[in-house]
């Protein structure tokens, strides 16, 4: 049997393969600290694992969901969304849960691209989206992303190039993996960039309450509903990355296109998660400023570890990662955090996986206790 080619088009996920030799290192008897991957390690408020468990006794919570979800979880959506964004959303038309966002990629890319379209990618930028534009036979199209811009695309000199194909522009603000962030300004010329050329523009927002105090929103702008979608996620936020629960917005002839793939993919999301998703919505600003006093205090160990490997970074970023820049004179980001993998027992994710403006960087992730940051310190001593 032969697979089909879209396989072709892609590689194995690079933390799928990597973390085989990682786990294999740590099977030999190393002592690996696992600093690449954006997992959180803490757990969820008590009262969401709470109602979790209660839930699992109602009437109902294990027959098939609505492809929906519960109106009562839209509804939880639609009041986060307007109390910490000040975005309004129709939680009957403009909003549907998803079994975590990366699904979203792939239903949004399904719904809406036809073989051939192409789709600007950021680089770097989350790897997802140009795996998920090959399997649908649509054509990815990089555009650059560099420090000396604060991470943001050169929207005048894209406008020159010819975008009669293109059909989707993915963004991430909080930016993933540099954690730069975009003013309401900057996402105002986003937007004006995709209706002016008709283009549908998606925001992936899963980092904007991770050591973030002004949480920004794509739909915040004027107009934003004709012409873009935002992800969102509370794997990130609320501790619950293994739970996948994520959502979209949109305006209600996107999210019903969604739907028609998404209905034909699964049959809806266990109840007792989407009771756990509306507790957790509701949490109030204590379970915010808990989350980044920890990420607070491990991004400062991290800082210090930054120092100890020559490499420089930029403290006013956002979200569960740093972004490093290598030393001048540095051997390429692949082979220096291979070198630190064997000589020191640490893995960091190198920035080429992000694309190719990833090289000379590295990424560390905060999901590492902060004895374990320490103890990562001690190794260069």
């Amino acid at each position: 049997m032969i697979v089909a080619d879209r396989l072709h088009t892609v590689q194995e996920y690079y933390f799928s393969k990597k973390l085989r030799e990682v786990r294999q290192l740590m099977a030999d008897g190393r002592p690996i600290i696992n600093m690449g991957i954006g997992s959180p390690d803490l757990a969820p408020a008590e009262s969401v694992m709470k109602t979790l468990q209660e839930a699992i006794t109602d009437a109902g919570a294990h027959q098939y969901q609505s492809y929906q979800g519960l109106p009562a979880l839209r509804e939880a959506i639609a009041d986060f969304y307007e109390e910490k964004f000040r975005v309004k959303a129709n939680h009957e038309e403009e909003i549907l849960p998803l079994m975590g966002s990366k699904e979203g990629i792939m239903h949004i890319s399904m719904a809406f691209l036809n073989k051939g379209d192409e789709v600007l990618i950021p680089n770097p930028g989350y790897p997802t989206y140009a795996a998920v534009t090959k399997l649908v036979e649509a054509m990815p199209r990089t555009y650059d992303l560099k420090a000396e811009n604060g991470w943001f695309p050169d929207l005048e000199a894209l406008s020159k190039e010819n975008l009669s194909k293109v059909k989707l522009m993915w963004i991430s603000y909080p930016h993933m993996p540099t954690g730069a962030t975009a003013t309401r300004q900057q996402f105002e010329r986003l937007v004006d960039f995709a209706c002016s050329h008709d283009i549908l523009l998606i925001n992936d927002n899963p980092y904007s309450f991770v050591l973030s105090k002004n949480p920004t929103s794509i739909l915040g702008v004027d107009g934003a509903k004709e012409c873009a979608l935002e992800l969102n996620s509370l794997s990130k936020t609320f501790n619950m990355a293994g739970w996948r629960v994520g959502m979209v917005l949109g305006k209600a002839d996107f999210i019903n296109a969604i739907l028609k793939v998404k209905s034909n993919m699964d049959s809806g999301m266990f109840y007792g998660i989407q009771k756990g998703a509306i507790a957790a919505l509701k949490s109030g600003k204590e379970w915010f400023e808990s989350l980044d006093e920890v990420y607070g205090r491990r991004r400062k160990r991290m800082f210090e570890l930054i120092e100890r490997l020559g490499c420089t970074y930029d403290e006013n970023t956002v979200g569960m990662f740093v972004w490093a820049k290598l030393p001048k004179g540095a051997k390429p980001s692949e082979a220096f955090i291979d070198e630190v993998l064997y000589d020191k027992n640490i893995f960091i994710a190198p920035g080429t996986i992000f694309g190719s403006n990833g090289e000379g960087y590295i990424r560390f992730s905060l999901c590492v206790k902060e004895e374990k940051i320490k103890e990562a310190i001690a190794r260069f001593n």
